[in-house]
């Protein structure tokens, strides 16, 4: 540890619990997870649908600082999410295109950013996702100080390094890699019961009944 920087070793990443949670939608994930799981104000940057599932390399940083996020981009590997605790601050991008190619060249999947974002189009034209709290055209400071691959909170959600990242138009989920196989599991069971509702509503075979049930269990 050096003027308040901290630099831990990445996490490796779980395959199998990638594999388990990759196409499932984010609600679904949050639903079986007793609908506290999610990140709250965060939202895509990208115009078009997008859709990621891997795992996250966790950064810290002062707000309006991103010296530790270049440290960060070095490190990555094919698959992973950079995700980064910016204190919710927007007065200051913390990465653009340039860091986003750099990113990408190394693998990266997606950008997790709670805080601002800049050169926007770049990351609709080049399709990389990323969601972030906002957008603002002035840069950042680079002085630090800042952590990597230390547990973080991004749009009130809590992300340890190498937690499975689902994210998607809905927003985002992180999922501790030994729970991804159940979790998995329960959510594609509640995904292929969410697809019967469906048909049955197209069939007129769906019914409501359950709603006057708990309504008279609470005496109405």
């Amino acid at each position: 540890m050096s003027h308040g920087i901290i630099i831990n070793q990445r996490v490796e990443a779980f395959a199998a619990g990638v594999e388990a949670l990759k196409g499932l939608p984010s609600s679904v994930i949050s639903d079986v997870t007793g609908r506290l799981v999610g990140t709250v104000g965060l939202r895509p940057v990208n115009r078009s649908t997008v859709s990621v599932c891997g795992n996250a390399l966790t950064v810290k940083v002062r707000a309006g600082d991103n010296l530790l996020i270049h440290k960060a981009l070095d490190m990555l590997q094919p698959g992973d999410v950079l995700v980064v605790d910016g204190e919710g601050d927007v007065s200051r991008a913390l990465v653009g295109e340039i860091m986003m190619k750099y990113a990408r060249a190394n693998g990266a999947l997606a950008f997790v950013i709670d805080g601002a974002v800049r050169d926007v189009d770049a990351f609709e034209q080049q399709k990389f996702p990323c969601w972030a709290r906002g957008v603002n055209l002035r840069g950042p400071y680079k002085e630090g100080p800042g952590t990597i691959n230390a547990p973080v909170s991004v749009g009130g959600m809590p992300v340890s390094p190498g937690d499975i990242i689902v994210g998607d138009s809905d927003g985002l989920v992180a999922i501790a890699p030994a729970d991804a196989r159940l979790i998995g599991k329960k959510a594609h069971e509640k995904a292929a019961a969410e697809q019967t509702m469906m048909a049955e509503i197209l069939s007129g075979k769906y019914s409501c009944a359950w709603v006057d049930a708990v309504l008279k269990h609470k005496g109405l």
